[in-house]
């Protein structure tokens, strides 16, 4: 499978096997087709297709081989999922919840989210919720083969057609679509995102993914080269599902490791968004700084915006102070322990596209850290920080978590804070204008703070001459054009 000549070749002699002629291109698109005459029962994978998805995995003679009534799963049933599911039925269309959902059910949770997969075409969707007045919302998805019917004008169902991926570039997939529920398995990540629930309670399992659920492992659905190259952010997807599926840190299976190191690089083709959006629930997991340094010896960081050199020392010190804080932490504040200098940080923000809040926190814990203790020391120092310009308040909460300063960091986080007594049109009556504006307001702050927030208005606009007074001439001024011609 050297090439995409030959893998192109293997493909169509896989489909052919399944009965599917490509020359037909009404069966196929690029982004998204529909398969050709499709079997009315499912079959055996054909060994061409086998062979294209990696080595063949091991399968349950029998995946229908258990059914649950569950508390989890009874949750699910509202109104409208039975009526979706009679509509279903009715077609003669199957239809089974799909990925995450299977999981956390299986898990004893209820789930947040449910997605279904089905026999049905997204064109047979969407004949039959037109027959039956069921209003589709996302027509986006339909590209994706989703359709998504608002049922009842209450409830949304994502609902995807069953696929095979017949080419990937390591981001996107071309597919066909299909009725075999095993081939649709085959395409999926993690063994234990392969299953599938009917909604008579029988799990479908092909590949040991319930095994592995109990057993708490993590493993890839085949070959994991195979199943990384397909979409190379499953490395990513991998560290996250360790974290809440694992028992212990150190649980990794070597050759999915192994993987993962030989893949590292095709992060780099994946956009930041997508990135961020794995990272931040990674560290914020269980074992989160483990899989984070797990990470770094995988070689991943510089493929994702980190520092090829990061402050492990730095980002481990961190991570144990938190745990003294009350959680949630903000992923970014974790993060901001790897890095060495405010250029790191921004050359994170460039790869990650972080949000502006994101990216200036990380910008003022790395040009603040290093003041704490020196510059800053009392609850009035950090007060008198939270009133500067361009200063969020809740940066400085923190930086004092970062610093590991438990106790300033309850009495700011308790401190009521006043409003300032002066405005810029008070300022302004006494002649100021432009810059000075600003440069005395700021003067007047610390002042006020120095006051215990005490002063009012009066007291501080008679500090304004002196202020003045000390304030640097601009250049070309007439003062500083004398002590020049003195000089």
């Amino acid at each position: 499978m050297n090439g995409s000549g030959n893998l192109l070749k293997l493909t169509a002699r896989a489909f052919t096997s399944l009965g599917l002629n490509l020359r037909q291109s009404s069966c196929w698109t690029k982004t998204v087709g529909v398969m050709g005459p499709s079997p009315t029962n499912p079959r055996d994978p054909s060994p061409e297709l086998v062979a294209q998805l990696g080595k063949p995995p091991k399968m349950r003679k029998d995946p229908a081989f258990k059914k649950i009534s569950s508390p989890e799963f009874q949750s699910i049933f509202t109104p409208e999922l039975e009526s979706l599911v009679s509509l279903f039925k009715k077609y003669d269309y199957e239809l089974r919840i799909a990925g995450g959902a299977v999981r956390d059910i299986l898990m004893n949770m209820e789930p947040k989210d449910i997605d279904f997969a089905t026999t049905a075409t997204p064109s047979q969707m969407k004949e039959m919720f037109e027959k039956e007045e069921v209003r589709m919302i996302n027509a986006n998805g339909e590209k994706h083969g989703t359709i998504t019917p608002r049922i009842n004008d209450k409830e949304n169902f994502e609902v995807t057609t069953l696929r095979i991926d017949i080419r990937t570039d390591g981001r996107h997939a071309e597919v066909v679509y299909t009725t075999d529920w095993q081939l649709d398995a085959n395409r999926r990540d993690l063994t234990i995102n392969s299953m599938f629930l009917g909604l008579d309670g029988t799990v479908y399992d092909y590949f040991y993914g319930y095994d592995d659920l109990q057993d708490r492992r993590v493993v890839f659905v085949g070959d994991a080269d195979i199943r990384i190259k397909e979409d190379y952010l499953r490395i990513l997807r991998y560290f996250r599902f360790y974290g809440r599926i694992a028992k212990d840190s150190k649980s990794h299976d070597e050759a999915t490791l192994q993987a993962v190191k030989d893949n590292a690089a095709g992060l780099a083709r994946i956009s930041g968004e997508r990135i961020w959006a794995e990272l931040q629930k990674i560290v914020v997991g269980n074992f989160g700084s483990d899989l984070l340094l797990e990470m770094n010896r995988c070689h991943l960081f510089e493929h994702i915006g980190f520092p090829v050199k990061p402050n492990l020392e730095e980002f481990e010190r961190l991570c144990k102070a938190l745990e003294k804080f009350e959680k949630p932490h903000y992923p970014i504040l974790y993060m901001s322990g790897m890095l060495n200098s405010v250029n790191d940080a921004m050359d994170m923000h460039n790869r990650l596209k972080l949000s502006a809040y994101e990216r200036d926190l990380a910008l003022f814990i790395t040009q603040q850290r290093e003041k704490v203790d020196t510059d800053y020391k009392s609850i009035r120092d950090y007060q008198k920080l939270c009133i500067q310009p361009n200063v969020n308040r809740d940066y400085v909460e923190q930086l004092l978590k970062y610093t590991n300063k438990l106790d300033l960091y309850q009495q700011l986080k308790s401190w009521p804070k006043p409003t300032f007594p002066v405005n810029g049109h008070a300022l302004s009556s006494l002649g100021l204008k432009g810059k000075k504006v600003g440069q005395v307001m700021n003067e007047l702050k610390l002042h006020w703070a120095d006051s215990d927030f005490k002063s009012t208005s009066e007291d501080l606009l008679k500090l304004v001459p002196d202020i003045l007074a000390k304030l640097p001439s601009p250049p070309g001024s007439p003062n500083k054009n004398k002590r020049a011609k003195q000089h």
